[in-house]
């Protein structure tokens, strides 16, 4: 009985940092999803309602806050624990803790928003909004890194 305790103890011990690696990956790619979701959720509102919608990212709270011009309406997105925003994109100058503020006209043109995602392993992913298209994506950050050196 003891050595059979002694090998789940070893088996545990020799698992438990992949095991827990995995959850930090998984709790990174749904931050990311959910951001994504978040982003498109505002896209859409001020498009099809015809709302001017403000999105605000206070990376201090790890939140993300959505208002539009309708009376009542907000929502808010908490980052789950173990992600972390770390810059906001672009980068203005000033304290980066600030909380930054983007509009959303219907019919006009998305404004660059960015933010960078990471965990406490240090993955990190970029989740950003094409102007051009107007559609949310992810990136993981260390391969956009290795191709385009000077986006750092």
């Amino acid at each position: 009985m003891l050595i059979v305790v002694a090998l789940i103890g070893l088996l545990v011990s020799i698992t438990f940092p992949s095991v827990s690696s995995g959850v930090d990956s998984l709790r990174l790619i749904s931050a990311s999803d959910s951001l994504v979701s978040f982003l498109n959720g505002a896209l859409l509102r001020a498009e099809r309602r015809q709302q001017v919608v403000e999105v605000v990212i206070t990376r201090a709270d790890n939140t993300l806050t959505m208002r539009s011009s309708e009376p009542g309406f907000l929502r808010q997105l908490v980052l789950p624990e173990g992600v972390a925003i770390l810059r906001l994109l672009p980068e203005i100058p000033g304290d980066p803790d600030q909380p930054r503020q983007f509009l959303l006209y219907p019919g006009g043109t998305p404004p660059r928003i960015g933010a960078v995602l990471a965990n406490r392993r240090g993955a990190r992913r970029l989740v950003s909004v094409d102007p051009i298209t107007g559609v949310p994506r992810v990136e993981r950050l260390e391969e956009r890194l290795e191709e385009r050196p000077e986006d750092q």
